[in-house]
């Protein structure tokens, strides 16, 4: 009869649980995920790196050979403070190595002012004195060396002369002292003329690659690695997508006046000459499109043995006086003069020997001539 009794209790008791048991159980409750106490972030079911695409690496490829040939440059200038005392003053750029035996190209303004030394600081924290051995300040380019205890991994330099507006470049350097620094963007435009302290930069590359101080003298490189220009120059204080740098043609140039041991000054024509155009041009009978009229030709200069003729008298317009009867000046190298400084833009990429092709107006008609520059001796064009 116990035994019956506890029989009938158990059947009870689990019936009951079962019941409360069901009552309790909600289906939607099996597709709500498993909470742990201790997380408060979600991850991938299966953890594995960064799957990288073909562009990320590209970059990480490139990025790995050029930063090795990336250098910090600092320099050590003194100048005189408010109180006449000479006191140290540090400047620091970038620039890149381009031969296994420790030649480096950089920026002149990186380099210029005759420090008292310069610091090279390769990417394995190793560090040297570095000397100039050639510069180009109208192209703002410097030519260094260093005496490396092993041979240094180094850039190549690749082609400026067929770019592309949108084609990717990547920038490497030191801005604000942050070495190894890599930037990534396109090329913004081409072509782009640039006014600096010491005068006008031509031709530059116009990148949204960021570019700060610091990184003047870098390499700026295409989607192979090659050095397709020198980054130079950042519009503001910092930057704001608008970087310059200096095509490596400029760069090649240089580098083979250097191996020629060829040593020169500023290309020279030898006259003097002012910007007329529109009515002032029209008033004094030459044509509207205007151009630079020589008002005077250097004696024994190219311009001189070309044949150029100078102003012949002087007459006021608008309370200035001008000399006329010289020549205008109205193309060079099939290019159209239209600003006063547009010769002293085109000699800054000239070197004495070079010849200009000139395109004069002359007593009511159109002639060309040649002119092969000389070097500079003074200030004149």
């Amino acid at each position: 009869m116990k035994s019956r009794i506890f029989l009938m209790a158990a059947v009870l008791v689990g019936v009951f649980v079962l019941v409360t048991s069901v009552a309790k159980w909600n289906p939607r409750r099996l597709l709500e995920p498993v909470r742990e106490a201790s997380r408060v972030w979600t991850e991938p079911d299966r953890a594995h790196g960064a799957g990288l695409n073909a562009d990320e690496l590209n970059n990480v490829d490139i990025y790995k050979t050029a930063n090795l040939a990336t250098v910090n440059i600092t320099t050590v200038v003194y100048q005189e403070n408010w109180f006449f005392q000479l006191v140290p003053v540090q400047g620091a750029g970038s620039g890149f190595l381009i031969d296994a035996d420790g030649l480096i190209l950089s920026n002149f303004h990186v380099v210029g002012g005759r420090p008292e030394r310069i610091s090279v600081t390769l990417a394995d924290r190793s560090t040297y004195d570095a000397r100039v051995l050639y510069s180009d300040q109208g192209n703002d380019l410097a030519l260094m060396r260093v005496n490396p205890k092993k041979k240094l991994p180094f850039l190549r330099l690749g082609d400026s002369d067929n770019l592309q507006v949108g084609q990717k470049v990547l920038a490497i350097g030191n801005p604000f002292g942050l070495s190894g620094t890599l930037t990534t963007g396109i090329i913004s435009s081409l072509n782009r003329s640039l006014r600096t302290e010491d005068g006008t930069l031509e031709d530059m590359i116009q990148t949204d690659a960021a570019i700060n101080r610091g990184n003047s003298g870098g390499p700026l490189l295409d989607s192979q690695g090659s050095v397709i220009g020198v980054n130079t120059a950042i519009v503001g204080e910092a930057n704001i997508g608008i970087g310059f740098a200096i095509p490596v043609s400029r760069a090649k140039a240089m580098l083979e006046d250097y191996q020629s041991q060829r040593t020169h000054g500023r290309a020279v024509l030898g006259v003097d000459a002012l910007y007329v155009s529109g009515e002032l041009a029209e008033a004094l009978d030459l044509p509207a499109e205007g151009g630079l009229l020589v008002s005077r030709v250097e004696r024994g200069s190219p311009a001189a043995e070309a044949g150029i003729r100078g102003a012949t008298r002087s007459v006021i317009v608008g309370g200035y006086r001008i000399g006329v009867g010289g020549d205008l000046i109205m193309g060079v190298d099939g290019r159209t003069v239209n600003s006063n400084d547009f010769l002293k833009q085109v000699l800054r990429r000239k070197r004495p020997g070079d010849t200009l092709e000139l395109t004069i107006y002359r007593d009511g008609r159109t002639i060309k001539v040649r002119s092969k520059l000389g070097e500079a001796g003074g200030t004149r064009l």
